[in-house]
C-alpha cells in the first residue's frame, strides 16, 4: 500500500478519540486523514481480553453524535460490542480512514508539519495524536524481574483464563484491570490464584458506575481551572468499579489482595519478611504511558517525559494536538464518553487555526 499527500489535518490512530477528533472535523468542514496502525477498526478493545466489559450502559459510553445501542442481555456491554459500534461509527460518518498506516515520525518542515509512515509521507497544517496508551505497557522495575522461570504477561497480553489453566498465577495491580482479571481467573477451577496489590484495594460502592466516575473527572477539572480546592476527582471515590463478575468474586471471597511483594525469584516471589510463593505465571496489570515515540523528532519531551501542553494543544508546538491520553489532556479523555469534549474543542482550535 502506498499513500501520502498533503491535507489540512492528520490524525494519527483510528480507535476512539480519532473517530472522535474525524467526526467533528468533518462537521467543520476541515479537510483531513485518519491513519491508523491496525488491520481493522476497533482500536484497542479489539485486543481486549475476552470477559472485558464496559463500566457503564451503552448510552453513557458513546462517541459524539450517535449514542451506542444497547447490547442486548446486558447491561455493560462488552469489548466485542464496542468493536463493532466504533466500526459503524466510522462507516456512519464516512470517516477517512487508512490502514494499516504506520507512523514512523511526525517532523517539522517550514510551515507544515511532515508525518512520515510505512505508507507515504503526509504533510498537514497541523497534527492530531490520538495513539492512546494501550501499544505502551509499563512494567515496575522490580528486582529479580529477570530470573523469574515462569511465564510473565501484561494485561495486553491475557485473553482468557485457558491461558494458564493449571497453573500457580499471580495478578499485580490493585486498579479495575487487576481486579477484573483476577476475578475471571478466580472462577475457574483451574487456576490457583494470588492477588497482589500495592495498597488495599477500594472498591467503588456498587451504584458508582463510568457515569459518576466522568461527573467527578470533569468537577475536578473545573475546580483546578477556577483555582478552587482540589476534589479529589475519581481517586476520592475508590479504585475499582464493581462490575458484576467483580462484585460477584468479592462477595463470594475470592479476590482478597495480599500486600506487593519486594522482589521476584526463579520459582515465584518473595515478600519483604522473606516469606515466598511459588508462581508459574504472573500476570502485570500495572498500567501504560502515552504511545508518543512517533513525535520524538520533534524534541518536545521536558525533564520528566511530558509533553506541555495547553488544554490539547502543544505548548511548543502549536500545530500539534494530543488528545485521548487522559486527565492531562481533558478530564477522563481517554474512555469513551470523556473524549467527547475534548475532541469537540480541539476541532474548534484547528478550525480557527487553519482561517
Amino acid at each position: 500500500m502506498t499513500g501520502g499527500g498533503r491535507t489540512q489535518v492528520v490524525v494519527i490512530g483510528g480507535g476512539q478519540a480519532g473517530l472522535a477528533a474525524g467526526y467533528h472535523l468533518r462537521r467543520l468542514g476541515v479537510d483531513f486523514v485518519i491513519l491508523d496502525a491496525q488491520s481493522t477498526p476497533g482500536g484497542a478493545w479489539q485486543h481486549a481480553w475476552d470477559s472485558l466489559h464496559l463500566f457503564s450502559p451503552a448510552a453513557y459510553s458513546s462517541l459524539p453524535g450517535w449514542l451506542m445501542p444497547a447490547q442486548a442481555g446486558e447491561e455493560y456491554p462488552a469489548a466485542t460490542h464496542v468493536v463493532s459500534y466504533l466500526r459503524d461509527y466510522e462507516r456512519r460518518y464516512d470517516l477517512p480512514v487508512q490502514r494499516p498506516v504506520r507512523v514512523h515520525g511526525v517532523h517539522r518542515e517550514g510551515a507544515l508539519l511532515r508525518v512520515e509512515t510505512d505508507s507515504g509521507t503526509w504533510r498537514a497544517r497541523a497534527v492530531i495524536s490520538a495513539t492512546g496508551t494501550w501499544w505502551r505497557p509499563f512494567l515496575p522495575a522490580l528486582p529479580g524481574r529477570e530470573d523469574f522461570g515462569g511465564r510473565q504477561l501484561h494485561t495486553v497480553e491475557y485473553r482468557r483464563p485457558q491461558q494458564i489453566a493449571g497453573r500457580r498465577v499471580i495478578v499485580v495491580g490493585g486498579g479495575n484491570s487487576g481486579a477484573q482479571i483476577a476475578a475471571d481467573l478466580a472462577a475457574h477451577d483451574g487456576v490457583d490464584l494470588t492477588w497482589v496489590t500495592q495498597r488495599p484495594p477500594r472498591f467503588l460502592a456498587d451504584d458508582i458506575d463510568g457515569r459518576a466516575l466522568f461527573d467527578a473527572a470533569t468537577a475536578r477539572r473545573r475546580a483546578l481551572d477556577e483555582g478552587r480546592t482540589d476534589t479529589g476527582g475519581v481517586a476520592s471515590l475508590g479504585d475499582i468499579v464493581a462490575v458484576p463478575p467483580v462484585r460477584e468474586a468479592h462477595d463470594r471471597g475470592l479476590l482478597k489482595a495480599s500486600p506487593m511483594f519486594s522482589r521476584l525469584v526463579p520459582g515465584g516471589v518473595e515478600w519483604a519478611d522473606g516469606t515466598r510463593t511459588e508462581a508459574d505465571a504472573i500476570i502485570w496489570c500495572t498500567g501504560f504511558r502515552p504511545a508518543l515515540s512517533h513525535l520524538a523528532p520533534l524534541q518536545l519531551r521536558g525533564r520528566r517525559g511530558h509533553i506541555a501542553v495547553q488544554g490539547t494543544r502543544a505548548v511548543d508546538e502549536p500545530r500539534l494536538y494530543l488528545l485521548g491520553y487522559g486527565d492531562w489532556v481533558g478530564p477522563a479523555s481517554a474512555t469513551l464518553i470523556g473524549v467527547g469534549r475534548p475532541s469537540r474543542d480541539t476541532a474548534r482550535q484547528i478550525a480557527e487555526l487553519l482561517s
